[in-house]
Parts: structure tokens; sequence; C-alpha cells
């Protein structure tokens, strides 16, 4: 069974981008929670909501907050999207109706450039480096599954919006809340590159991952299908290497087993950036690229420069990887 309290909000933020910050009383306890109004309404001060409590009680390391599951006050007066006919989140309680962005046409091969990485943390880097080497290309995002689900849960992604260096965010699969919804990851990199105006796209989780410690029981196991689908379609496919110098883990450290995993099963040949500097190895069968990574530059840009509670200086090679992937990427427009 789900894991559901009941509680009443206590403080009420504004809506950010359909996410809202609340702190809620349950039994007497206040908690941090977040609500998607997109799926549940906005909450005011004394509404009585029911809380998925599970993440924080097991204290996941990005699920600080309870969430909310319904809002029993003025959450019950939701009219749907008239005329359509497609689900996301489908068969669950928290299937909603959306216009997928899919169209009727097939255009193949597309011959434009896809990078995939495993985790979101990635993407910005690689934005701003495309953005530095490649000013005039449209770059868009595919959030695929993975990590966070709501598309509305990144921060960094509204803002990478507003700076111009991506230029829409799809949500595909099981993800949802983006500026348009696909049903297959497929179906998103065919929309942006074949019927859409993007010049790149770059597939990746939303904020956070599974993992459960195994070769494939991980949430960046998404790179393979998302590299299986560019590679379907008639695209260049670049795999974005998770490399760490820091990471207390022996399988993260170089590049992360996740990359290597999915370099390993790929059933095609794919490019793999790699920052100059640094040494790293990957699957022969695989094409490899070295390009600089600007530190110094993404350190300025005001773009986020923390991974796993780890400063850009402590672990450099993990914006290495991302941002040596950009330059790459906006070589193979």
């Amino acid at each position: 069974m789900l894991k559901l309290r009941r509680g009443v909000v206590v403080q009420a933020g504004d809506a950010v981008a359909r996410m809202q910050r609340l702190e809620v009383d349950v039994a007497g306890e206040r908690r941090p929670a977040l609500g998607d109004v997109g799926l549940v309404g906005e909450a005011q001060e004394g509404d009585e909501v029911v809380l998925n409590v599970e993440a924080r009680d097991l204290g996941l390391g990005s699920g600080g907050f309870d969430l909310v599951h319904a809002n029993l006050t003025r959450g019950l007066g939701g009219s749907g999207i008239a005329g359509a006919h497609v689900m996301k989140l489908n068969y669950t309680s928290l299937q909603h109706p959306v216009v997928p962005v899919e169209d009727e046409r097939l255009v193949v091969p597309l011959r434009r450039p896809v990078a995939v990485c495993g985790l979101h943390g990635q993407v910005p880097a690689l934005a701003w480096a495309f953005a530095q080497a490649a000013p005039d290309s449209r770059l868009g995002y595919v959030q695929t599954a993975g990590g966070a689900l709501p598309g509305a849960l990144s921060n960094v992604v509204p803002e990478l919006r507003e700076r111009g260096m991506l230029a829409e965010h799809l949500t595909c699969g099981p993800a949802y809340g983006g500026e348009g919804e696909a049903i297959t990851t497929i179906g998103a990199i065919h929309h942006g590159l074949g019927t859409g105006d993007w010049d790149a796209a770059v597939c990746a989780p939303g904020p956070g991952i599974l993992g459960s410690a195994s070769a494939l029981g991980h949430g960046g196991m998404a790179a393979l299908d998302s590299a299986h689908a560019a590679l379907s379609l008639g695209c260049s496919t670049l795999v974005v290497a998770r490399m760490s110098e820091a990471d207390p883990r022996p399988r993260h450290r170089g590049v992360s087993h996740h990359t290597r995993t999915v370099l390993d099963l790929l059933l095609g040949k794919v490019v793999v950036a790699l920052p100059e500097g640094f040494d790293a190895a990957v699957d022969a069968r695989h094409e490899v690229r070295r390009a600089q990574a600007d530190l110094d530059g993404y350190q300025a840009s005001g773009l986020p420069t923390r991974t796993m509670g780890r400063e850009l200086r402590k672990d450099p090679s993990f914006f290495a990887a991302a941002l040596s992937a950009g330059r790459v990427l906006a070589g193979m427009i």
C-alpha cells in the first residue's frame, strides 16, 4: 500500500512552474512537502491534504520532502483536457490526459546529432558548452524515465530556457509536465529533429536517479533506450560519459559503470565524448572524440556546480565530461 497520511497545510508558497512548496502539519509534525499544481491544484493554508510520505521517511537523498497526493479541500474540481485521449501515468491514481506531440509523418533518416546523458546533472554543463560552441544552433531537451518524472521539478531547465540554451523541453514516456508531451522517447526525438526546428537534441532523465548498486538496476540505463532510439532514426548519437575522481564508490570512479554498461550493451556504434587531460578508457567498438572543457568559464556561468554534494573543484571530471560533450555535439551538427 501507498504510505499516505492526512495533514493540514500551515505554510503555502507561490507555485513556480507548476510546483508549490508547502509545510504541512502531520500529527503535530511540520513536514516539507511539494505539490504539482498541474495535477492536484494549488493549495492554501488550512487546506486538508493527503501526502505520500514514503520518500522522506526512507531518508532518500533526492526525496527529502513529502508529495501531495490529493487536496481534499479544493482539489476535487479538475476538468481534464477536452478532446485528449492519451494518458500519462496511465492506470495509476495520478493518470491524466495529454495531447501528444507525435506526428503521423515518419521522417527518416534524420541525420542530426543526439546526446544521451545518464544523469540530469550533466544537462546544464552540456547545454552551456554547446551554446558557447554553436550560439546560433537550437538544442532541445527530451526528459526520459530514470529520474524524477515531473517536468517541473528541475530548477535548472527553466533557467536554461530563459538563457536560450535550450530551445524546448519535451517529457516522454512516464515523464510528464514539459512544454510538450511525447508518448515515447523516439517520438520526442523525431518531433524535435524531424518535424520541429531543433539542430540537436539531448536526452536525459529528470533530477535524481533510481539506483540499486547493481549493473542493470539503475535509472542510468534509460540512456541505452535513448541511444537506440536515436540510432534507429539515423541520428548521429553521442553518449555523455559519467565520470568522477572523487566518488567514494569505486564503481563510479573514472568512467562510471553506468556509462560502461550502456556502451557494452549498445547494438550500434556511437560517439563517446571525453575531456582532454583526463585518462579514461571505453569499449573499443565506439568512437572516442576528445574536446577541451572550459571549467573556469562554466564555473563563472552561474549554473549548478555541485554533483552528489561535491563542488566542481572537488570533482572536476564530472563537469569536464559533460562540457566536452557539449563541444563535441556542436561539432556534429
